[in-house]
């Protein structure tokens, strides 16, 4: 039985993922709130501490003042990228960046992301912002369950992942949910997570608390697998991209046709203090 009840013509057409009728917050989200908060203000890579993202291109440089990403109390520091792999030189020598992970500079933490031929560098400070994740009452009727379909145009695509870094991601297919009385269809893609051989099925989208109440851009979500072919998804996990959290992360934008004509209050929300969205970022890709 579905939350909202929908015309049997769009119930026989089409293949639904069924309401989950859970009557409180389960205990994992709390816990996992829990550890994104502990990790929010303590990790050296959090967002609150992120003081610049930038392409890595030809080379750039780190620490004196007239570096590319000055660096008070760091001595000149060159990252480059060359077959895929990143590396930081400084004084005494070299060393690898490994994609995704943090590496202590100074004070500050540097970390490489994005596609071979493309990386980005992230730059965190020892300081951080003053902000926690906020979220809406825990909506037991925003939980589904049911079958992935197969994508109309299987693939790989180029976007901006939840850390504003371009990633390859895999089209995965679509998942069909009843909202506000309507069937809405949402595209799901593979992304990569950074780490070898690991990926997660995610849905980008927006819906009409955008700018009044959610962050304009929209948020994430992702599809979990729940066994026997079918997968969860639970608008209560909605969480803003990191340039909710600081304006040195670059903005995703939305993706076509995932758009919700209804108000999904549900998940994180936003207060501002991010990232401005720019001319042209609520247009779908």
């Amino acid at each position: 039985m579905i939350a909202r009840r929908l015309p049997a013509a769009i119930l026989a057409a089409t293949a639904l993922i069924a309401p989950l009728r859970a009557q409180a917050p389960p205990p994992d989200i709390t816990r996992e709130r829990a550890a994104f908060a502990e990790w929010l203000s303590e990790a050296p890579n959090s967002p609150l501490a992120a003081v610049a993202q930038q392409p890595i291109g030809p080379g750039i440089t780190l620490g004196p003042p007239g570096a590319d990403v000055p660096l008070a109390g760091v001595v000149e520091h060159r990252v480059s990228e060359r077959g895929g792999a990143v590396s930081l030189h400084g004084p005494d020598g070299g060393r690898v960046l490994p994609a995704g992970r943090p590496v202590a500079l100074g004070s500050f933490t540097v970390m490489s992301g994005g596609v071979p031929g493309r990386r980005v560098l992230t730059v965190f400070g020892p300081d951080r912002r003053e902000k926690a994740a906020e979220y809406y009452d825990h909506d037991p009727t925003l939980v589904f369950v049911g079958p992935l379909s197969p994508p109309g145009q299987p693939g790989r695509v180029r976007l901006l992942a939840l850390d504003g870094i371009e990633t390859e991601a895999l089209e995965a297919g679509t998942v069909t949910v009843p909202i506000d009385g309507r069937a809405v269809r949402l595209h799901v893609r593979r992304i990569p997570t950074g780490m070898e051989d690991e990926s997660e099925l995610e849905i980008f989208f927006r819906d009409d608390t955008n700018g009044a109440g959610t962050y304009p851009a929209g948020r994430f979500v992702s599809l979990v697998p729940a066994g026997d072919g079918r997968y969860r998804l639970d608008f209560n996990r909605a969480r803003n991209p990191f340039c909710a959290y600081s304006s040195a992360f670059a903005c995703p934008a939305p993706w076509r046709g995932n758009a919700i004509g209804a108000k999904v209050e549900a998940g994180e929300r936003y207060s501002g203090g991010g990232l401005s969205v720019p001319p042209g970022a609520g247009e779908e890709r």
